[in-house]
């Protein structure tokens, strides 16, 4: 690879012909396997590399189905991302619009959800196949704006022969992902796309500030969801006797009695349905308790008087980290209380990661922070965040070192391909592990 490199992003702002160009130049060295003229952007090599492996047709559009007219409207109901699509709306689509732009909307399967902007282009759009209802998945038409930035779990632009596949080099796009406050979960991604000629280098940071404005409103609405909440738990607690909390579906509390006050308690997936039933269940951050589905959503967690401490799990458990997918990490835990699933953050996804790697041996806070960061010092942040992971792991995360507990039956699920290990992640431990097994167990 050469060390010559050239702002290409800049370069195509002021000549988008030839910054068109040099990057035919380094994308058809690329697949032939060739020292390209100058290096493409890491994010944009990642990706290619992504496709190269995955199969993925250079030089043909291959278009998915398209959504039926039904579910589309399905999706855009029960996406929170409806509940942000004015703040959507009023940043970006009059920008689109003058820039001879669209504003397109995805949900984290990458599917398009809404389209907003400039009449000619969305014709353009519709030639290109990024039309209501497609599937713009990395893996399904290459590196773009929207698939793309579903996988790293960043903002990205993709200018003209950056995009992997030849019929998308007279587009330009920039793509940054959108992820609910209230739970963590990847929810979609807000790109603004055009034909190349119309590229503005700010474009990217105006799309990824718009998106960040997204987020806080939804944080505010959950806000003020978990306050109309606190005026009906409040009354009700105050009726009860020993130690009991409400939380809304999502873990944050909204009031509690005999015990202290808690941000957020951890949920399994187990006690999402709304079965409206009653469930005997352990959690890791409290211990034993029955958990109540309320009217409106919620629960009420009554903790039992009699059990042992949250930090000592009932009999013997297993756990699973699966982390085969490139849009979202799990961990499954079984025991005497059932078996129970947490989504990860993808900082508890890295973090959990090197601590399966080394069972049983374990990591110190340094360890870890070189780890994560390759700097030693940063044991401030990593104890922090395996303050919040113990949160949910509560007796089965041992410290002095860090390890999962010697008497866990630990199980690590890889991608097939290594390299498609966290692709999000720059964690210095991942890097290394991208050249690693599939299965570890």
């Amino acid at each position: 690879m050469t060390n010559t490199t050239i702002d290409l992003v800049r370069l195509a702002a002021v000549d988008a012909g030839r910054a068109a160009r040099l990057l035919k130049g380094v994308r058809d060295a690329a697949l032939a396997g060739q020292e390209p003229p100058v290096e493409p952007r890491p994010v944009i090599e990642a990706s290619w590399d992504r496709m190269l492996r995955g199969g993925v047709d250079p030089d043909h559009d291959f278009r998915a189905g398209l959504l039926a007219l039904e579910d589309i409207e399905e999706r855009r109901r029960t996406s929170p991302l409806r509940e942000v699509l004015p703040v959507l709306r009023e940043g970006l689509v009059s920008f689109a619009d003058a820039a001879q732009h669209i504003m397109v909307v995805a949900d984290a399967d990458g599917r398009v959800l809404w389209r907003e902007g400039h009449t000619s282009v969305l014709r353009k759009a519709d030639g290109h196949g990024f039309e209501l209802g497609a599937d713009w998945r990395e893996s399904t038409v290459g590196t773009n704006g929207v698939g793309t930035p579903l996988v790293v779990r960043g903002p990205v632009q993709v200018f003209s022969a950056e995009h992997f596949v030849r019929t998308h080099h007279s587009w330009t796009c920039a793509g940054s992902p959108v992820t609910d406050p209230r739970d963590g979960r990847l929810i979609g991604v807000v790109d603004v796309s055009g034909p190349v000629d119309t590229m503005h280098p700010a474009t990217l940071a105006l799309v990824h500030s718009v998106t960040r404005l997204a987020e806080a409103e939804l944080r505010n609405r959950h806000l003020r969801s978990l306050e109309r909440m606190r005026s009906v738990a409040v009354p009700l607690l105050s009726r009860m006797a020993g130690r009991a909390l409400v939380v809304d579906e999502n873990g944050w509390t909204a009031a509690v009695t005999g015990m202290p006050h808690v941000d957020r308690i951890p949920l399994p997936k187990s006690l999402t349905s709304k079965s409206r039933t009653t469930n005997r269940t352990w959690l890791a951050s409290i211990g034993a308790c029955t958990a109540e589905e309320l009217p409106g959503g919620g629960w009420l967690l009554r903790l039992d008087p009699a059990a042992s401490d949250a930090s000592d799990p009932p009999h013997a458990t297993t756990v699973t980290l699966d982390l085969t997918h490139a849009h979202r990490s799990s961990l499954t835990v079984t025991g005497g209380a059932g078996t129970w699933t947490h989504d990860l953050s993808p900082r508890h996804a890295e973090l959990l990661y090197v601590l399966a790697s080394h069972h049983p041996s374990g990591r110190t806070a340094a360890d870890l922070a070189t780890d994560l960061f390759g700097d030693p010092a940063r044991t401030v942040t990593v104890r922090a965040e395996l303050s919040r992971v113990r949160r949910y792991l509560s007796g089965l995360i041992d410290h002095r070192p860090y390890r999962f507990r010697e008497s866990t039956a630990l199980t690590l699920l890889l991608p097939d391909s290594p390299s498609d290990l966290l692709p999000h992640s720059v964690a210095p431990a991942v890097l290394r592990g991208r050249g690693g097994a599939r299965a570890l167990g």
